[in-house]
């Protein structure tokens, strides 16, 4: 059985996939943020580049590294880097 975490994006990441967020299916027993992002990249290729160098927040945190763990009805952000002022 799977169920979805919602993926937020933002600036550059959000103009790749044209979408402000997206649903994406993992396991009922989790999974990893290498995993998610290697399946979005695969459906989007566009956001390669942009993941690079972009934060990640699960349910408002900032993960530190791919291999955090996140399961079905999180929320994971992804901050490309912004300019601006």
């Amino acid at each position: 059985m799977t169920r979805s975490v919602r993926v937020l994006l933002f600036a550059t990441a959000r103009e790749a996939v044209g979408a402000a967020s997206v649903d994406w299916e993992v396991p009922a027993s989790g999974s990893t943020v290498r995993a998610l992002l290697a399946g979005l990249v695969e459906e989007h290729p566009q956001l390669e580049p942009i993941l690079k160098g972009s934060r990640l927040a699960c349910n408002g945190v900032y993960v530190r590294g791919r291999r955090a763990r996140i399961g079905p009805g999180d929320e994971i952000a992804i901050h490309p880097p912004y300019s601006g002022g």
